[in-house]
Formats: C-alpha cells, sequence, structure tokens
C-alpha cells in the first residue's frame, strides 16, 4: 500500500512526520488533523512523539517568535547592536526589540506619537536615539522612562508645540538633545531642570519668543550646559546685562543669531565685545546677527555696524583694570573652554614663582595681585591648555598712585568746594535782588516835593544845587545851599570811592570832602549861576571845576 506523506504542526519547530503503514493506529489529532492516515515521527516511535509533544509545552515563552516582534532583514536592518528601522513608513514604533540594542534609528517615518508602551522591556543599554522626521505632535510623560540610559535624543523636524514640565526627567545622563525645527513657543522652566549631564541644546528654528535664562543663569544653569542654540526663532529681548556677566566658555556657545532683535547700543557693545574676544557665537555667524532698525518700515542692519552707520555707537575697547595703592585685585583667565590648565606670567616677562608673596593662583585660575604697589602696573599673561586648542590672554593692570581712600577724600572735597560756589552765588543773587531797599534810596523818599526843582537825577551827577534862586532863603549868601540836610544826607550814601561822574573822573568825597566844601564857600558867588548855566552843568559831558 502507498505510503502517505504528511507534515503535521506542532510546538516542535521544523519536525516532520511521515506516513508508514495503514494498519498503525493514527491519532486523530496531535496539534493539527491527520485525515485517516496512519502517521509516525521520522526515527520515532508513537510513544516518543508523546513524550516531546510534553516537552514542547514546557519549553519557556521567549523560545518562541511573537508575531510583534522585530524581523530583521525585513522589517529593520541590524548590525550587531545598531537597529536601523529609518524611512520604512512606520505609523507605530515596532515592539519588543533586542534588549542589547544600544542605537535604535527610527527616523523619516510617520510615527505621530511617542506613547509610554512604546518599548514594553527596559533597553537599559539603548544610548541614541533617533525619531527625526516623523511628524511627532506628542510626548507621553513616561515615554523615557524604560530608556534612562539616553545620552543622545534626536526629535529634530517633527511637530512638537509644547514642552511640558518634567518632560525629560527621567533623562540624567543626557547630553545632547536636538529639538530644531520643530513649532515649539511654550517651555515650562522645568522641562530641563533634571537634565543635570545635559551639554548641547538645540532649540533653533522653532517659535520661542522667551529666552530661557534659567539654563545659563549661575544659581539655576545646567553646570555641564556647552551649547545653547535658540537661533532663528521670534526673541524680541535679550537679558544683556545678564549675558555679559557670565563666563566666556558658555559665552562661546550661546547663539541667538537670526532673531527680530531691536537695535540698540546695549546689543552692539555686547556682540562688538564678543566678536573681540574671538567667541564662536559671534564670529561664525558675524553676517547672520541682525536687527530691527527703529520706524515702521522695520528694516533689517547688521549688529556689528551700528557703530558706523545707524546708530553711531561708540567703538568698544577692552578696559584695563584699575587698581588703587594697598588694594587686591583679582585678575580672571577668562577663556572659551572650560577645565584648561592655566598658568601666569608676571610684567616684565617674570615667572611666577611660590615664594612670590604678593601674588597667587586661586583654584578656579585666577590671578589675585595684592596689597597693591606702583611696582605691580603692567601686562599680567594667562596661558592656557586646554584638550582641543591652547589660548593666551593678557590683562592690563594700571595703578594708580593714591590709596582708594584717599581718591574718595578728593572727591569729598571736591563736591564740597563745588557745593561752596554754589552757595556763594546764591547769596550774592539773594543780596542783589532780594535785600530790602532804605527808605533813603527808595524813589521819591527823603525829598520835599514842594521844591519842584528838586531831582533825583540832579543830586547823583551834580555836586551844585539845582534849585532855583528863591532870594535870600534860597542861597543869597553864606553857602545856604550845602548846608540843607536832603543834600548832604543823600551825598553821604554814595560810594566815595567808586563812583565816577558822567566824564569818568572820580567825584571829591571821603576825606577831601571838608576841604572841598571849605574851598567850595570861598567861591559861592562865583559859582551861583543862571538857571540856565545850572542845567548845562548836569547834562553836558563838561567837567565840573571845583
Amino acid at each position: 500500500m502507498k505510503s502517505k506523506f504528511c507534515i503535521v504542526k506542532t510546538k516542535i519547530p521544523y519536525l516532520k512526520i511521515h506516513s508508514t503503514s495503514s494498519t498503525m493506529p493514527a491519532p486523530d489529532m496531535v496539534d493539527g488533523k491527520l485525515s485517516g492516515s496512519r502517521c509516525a515521527i521520522e526515527g520515532v516511535s508513537i510513544k516518543g512523539l508523546f513524550a516531546l509533544l510534553v516537552l514542547s509545552l514546557l519549553l519557556p515563552s521567549g523560545a518562541t517568535t511573537s508575531s510583534k516582534s522585530v524581523t530583521c532583514h525585513k522589517t529593520c536592518l541590524c548590525a550587531s547592536n545598531i537597529v536601523s528601522c529609518s524611512k520604512m513608513n512606520l505609523t507605530s514604533i515596532p515592539m519588543a526589540f533586542p534588549r542589547y540594542t544600544a542605537v535604535l534609528d527610527l527616523s523619516f517615518n510617520q510615527i505621530s506619537k511617542l506613547k509610554a508602551e512604546w518599548t514594553p522591556v527596559k533597553l537599559s543599554m539603548l544610548h541614541s536615539l533617533l525619531l527625526s522626521h516623523n511628524g511627532l505632535t506628542f510626548l507621553s510623560s513616561e515615554a523615557f522612562l524604560y530608556v534612562t540610559r539616553l545620552r543622545y535624543l534626536d526629535l529634530s523636524s517633527n511637530g512638537l508645540k509644547i514642552l511640558e514640565e518634567f518632560i525629560f526627567e527621567p533623562l540624567e545622563h543626557l547630553e545632547v538633545l536636538l529639538l530644531y525645527n520643530n513649532y515649539i513657543s511654550q517651555i515650562d522652566r522645568t522641562a530641563f531642570s533634571s537634565l543635570n549631564s545635559l551639554q548641547k541644546l538645540y532649540l533653533s528654528q522653532n517659535q520661542i519668543q522667551r529666552f530661557p535664562l534659567e539654563l545659563v543663569k549661575e544659581r539655576n544653569r545646567l553646570e555641564k550646559l556647552t551649547l545653547l542654540d535658540v537661533s532663528t526663532n521670534r526673541l524680541k529681548l535679550l537679558p544683556i546685562q545678564e549675558l555679559q556677566v557670565l563666563p566666556a566658555w558658555i559665552k562661546n556657545g550661546l547663539y541667538f543669531h537670526n532673531n527680530p532683535l531691536p537695535c540698540s547700543c546695549e546689543l552692539y557693545s555686547m556682540l562688538a565685545r564678543w566678536h573681540r574676544q574671538e567667541l564662536s557665537s559671534a564670529t561664525d555667524f558675524r553676517d547672520d546677527h541682525t536687527c530691527l532698525l527703529p520706524g515702521t518700515q522695520k528694516e533689517k542692519a547688521l549688529t556689528l555696524e551700528l557703530n558706523k552707520v545707524h546708530l553711531n555707537c561708540s567703538a568698544v575697547t577692552i578696559l584695563d583694570e584699575e587698581a588703587y595703592l594697598e588694594q587686591f585685585v583679582r585678575l580672571g583667565c577668562d577663556t572659551r573652554q572650560r577645565y584648561m590648565l592655566k598658568s601666569w606670567v608676571l610684567p616684565g616677562n617674570v615667572q611666577l614663582s611660590s615664594g612670590n608673596q604678593s601674588s597667587r593662583v586661586l583654584s578656579d585660575g585666577s590671578l589675585q595681585v595684592g596689597p597693591i604697589t606702583l611696582e605691580d602696573s603692567g601686562i599680567y599673561t594667562c596661558y592656557a591648555v586646554g584638550e582641543s586648542f591652547n589660548e593666551t590672554l593678557y590683562v592690563t593692570v594700571l595703578v594708580h598712585n593714591a590709596t582708594q581712600a584717599g581718591g574718595q577724600e578728593g572727591m569729598k572735597t571736591a563736591y564740597t568746594t563745588l557745593v561752596g560756589c554754589l552757595a556763594s552765588a546764591m547769596m550774592v543773587l539773594i543780596y542783589l535782588y532780594l535785600t530790602p531797599c532804605s527808605c533813603i534810596c527808595c524813589p521819591g523818599q527823603g525829598l520835599d516835593k514842594r521844591a519842584p526843582g528838586d531831582s533825583l537825577h540832579s543830586s547823583i551827577l551834580s555836586v551844585s544845587p539845582t534849585h532855583e534862586d528863591t532870594g535870600p532863603e534860597g542861597g543869597g549868601g553864606g553857602g545856604g545851599a550845602f548846608d540843607k540836610p536832603p543834600f548832604n544826607r543823600h551825598v553821604t550814601y554814595l560810594d566815595p570811592k567808586g563812583l565816577l561822574e558822567q566824564n569818568g573822573r572820580l567825584s571829591p568825597c571821603g576825606e577831601e570832602d571838608e576841604g572841598w566844601q571849605e574851598e567850595d564857600r570861598g567861591r559861592q558867588e562865583q559859582r551861583r549861576k543862571s538857571d540856565a548855566e545850572s542845567l548845562s552843568s548836569v547834562y553836558s559831558d563838561t567837567p565840573i571845576v571845583v
């Protein structure tokens, strides 16, 4: 009788069952139907078949291949511990990656959500995860619980809009985070707070309007962060004062070009200083540092040319250190790279030795000099040696020949002198314009209104009386005009040494006044003239002979 060939599906892989004889009783079901055929396992008896079936049921589940697991060379490409599923048109992440996976590339797919259960097992060996160009719009707050050893995470070129609080909290070992080319407009202040190992953060080409100062500020900054890229965003304001005091190794990697910043001399001054220090953030993108000029048209201008064309800002110069006698000065070696080996050379190319009592190197590499003397003036040189490059910095110290307290006293003396001058000027003005006028000098006081010939003008400009002759009482003899009290009282108030007559000569006064009056009395008769002569003596420029 012809034997029939059959294959029975069992849990034992690659197990073939062949038909031997129709006389053997065949089982109805061995993980499948054997319709009417009597079969036996090749080289195995029927009893051994049942023993193998029992052993297959006792095998661990890991020995079987899951239908959702990654199949290398079909779904993804595998090379040792690298799994690449790039450009496979995936809409969801395949599950059950090998536990030894170190690099996982899922870029250029259509994965829109990164859920918490995207990997059911903990990938403790995974250090690089690439998810760029996927259209990601959602990140679960528990998406990174099973990949806590990540050091490199690429989420660039997606559709992310918001970074919620503590979103990256499990990634304590993360060093590089790429978030550029998204639609991020809101960043919670705690989004990056737990990334203590983060060194490079790329946030360019988004819609960020607030500069994340908490990342670089002294109290809250990430200690190892050396690169922060916020270029090509919507920043309209920079914390210039806070950025200026940052160490050079932070400013060297702080990129903020291609933002709609308003032009100002403060912005120019900061960027010009960075350019003079040859910081990469200023020199590498010199032509991309632009700002908006004041006005309705919002024209762009190069920030580093504001001192030449538009705002006429003052040119930037590196200021020297100024010091006073007996003062302590700390000279910083502000290098572009962190953790460099620093050494100092004193003015006159003198090597710093341990026996030098006035200069010593501090733990952070800075040099402390003091108490300062005049011999400490000069150029101090700092040589810094790093892993990638070396750097040389020069610091010029100018010592003033005075103590700082003496300089303050000089300032106080000058201030006191200025205040005294102002007070004197005020007193003079008060004396000239606010002093009460005596009745003698007030207009119309002390004059006999009944004497029509009396006038203040005649009594000042002429020493001769201007009264008309009124007979014997009016001065017919004996010099009566000079004996009248009003005339003598008025003359007494005239300045005897400063009064000039109309012709510019000094008028007789003081000690000569008595002799002049005696001589004048003897000549009274000759001096008495008509009214016309008296008027001519008052209003003419001819000198009055006494």
